[in-house]
């Protein structure tokens, strides 16, 4: 079992600040829980601690920028999203700023803390973002590699982040190149994509499904934006039947796109979006969310099964 992505981060971004003195975290009042707090306390000359004013922080962030900073915004997913998506918009994506929105807890995995700050459409959200670079990996290896790509680009970045472990996916080497899928298995039988954590569960439920003699190929994409589609179509071929595999609502996030990509190739795949419906979710342990909304390994290789009549 991997550490938790929000552990990678503050470990990555730690790092990158004894290295470069532009490198500074903003947080919300949060960062004990979304791992900020090893930026405070090794780099304390780094961090700014901005209190429940996540407004007012990403203007801060903005400002930062104009004189040089290269500032990481520290918060849950949902108070980007939904409670500073005016600044984000006005002061950051039209003005193509540097700041990284590291969201942590963001998907359905957040009962915990109540329905209220689950965050089930970030990735649609920030996909409709001009200009707005839209990550989400895996798992812990893959977040050092993309936190490492962020902090090197030149415009603003939502970085996908959750709070709890999964399995591992990817080796601790593991690169990171922007907009590419990656190929995880291949199978004749049917093509499952995934993004975010959602691709551990995925990569179980692909080996549930080689149990019972279904070969799946399995697709993650790190990147929802930009992404390199051309890349993807000829991942994905001339398979008859997809799945996408999302723990976000089904409207406008991974479904939403891989959907596009095979509209304008007038592709005649069938594709089926597993994930929210056009609904809330609901607080609860993670294993009963997982279950009921089918994105647990188990209920994603029933689903597929399903799909293929078998």
């Amino acid at each position: 079992m991997s550490i938790a992505q929000r552990q990678a981060w503050g470990e990555t971004v730690s790092r990158l600040a004894g290295l470069d003195d532009r490198v500074i975290v903003l947080d919300g009042d949060l960062a004990t829980s979304t791992r900020a707090d090893i930026v405070a306390a090794e780099h304390p000359e780094c961090f700014i601690e901005v209190g429940i004013a996540e407004q007012n922080m990403v203007g801060m962030a903005a400002g930062l920028t104009t004189v040089g900073y290269r500032p990481w915004l520290s918060s849950f997913g949902v108070f980007f999203t939904q409670r500073s998506l005016d600044q984000i918009r006005m002061l950051v994506s039209q003005t193509k700023a540097p700041v990284r929105l590291a969201a942590a807890y963001t998907g359905l995995l957040n009962g915990s803390s109540g329905k209220t700050h689950q965050d089930i459409e970030d990735l649609a959200v920030m996909r409709a973002m001009p200009g707005m670079t839209v990550l989400a990996p895996a798992d812990a290896a893959e977040v050092r590699a993309a936190t490492l790509w962020a902090a090197e680009h030149d415009g603003p970045v939502y970085l996908r982040l959750a709070r709890d472990a999964v399995a591992d996916v990817f080796a601790d080497d593991v690169g990171f190149v922007v907009g590419a899928p990656r190929l995880l298995a291949s199978g004749d039988d049917i093509v499952l994509v995934s993004t975010g954590v959602q691709t551990s569960r995925t990569a179980r439920a692909a080996e549930l499904l080689s149990g019972a003699g279904i070969a799946a190929t399995h697709i993650h994409l790190p990147t929802l934006k930009p992404l390199d589609v051309e890349a993807l179509l000829a991942l994905i071929g001339e398979a008859e039947t997809i799945v996408t595999v999302e723990e976000h609502s089904v409207l406008g996030g991974l479904g939403g796109l891989v959907a596009e990509a095979l509209a304008e190739r007038g592709s005649g795949a069938r594709l089926h979006r597993i994930g929210l419906e056009d609904r809330w979710s609901e607080s609860a342990p993670n294993d009963f969310l997982l279950d009921k909304y089918g994105l647990s390994a188990e209920r994603v290789a029933e689903r597929v099964r399903g799909i293929l009549g078998r």
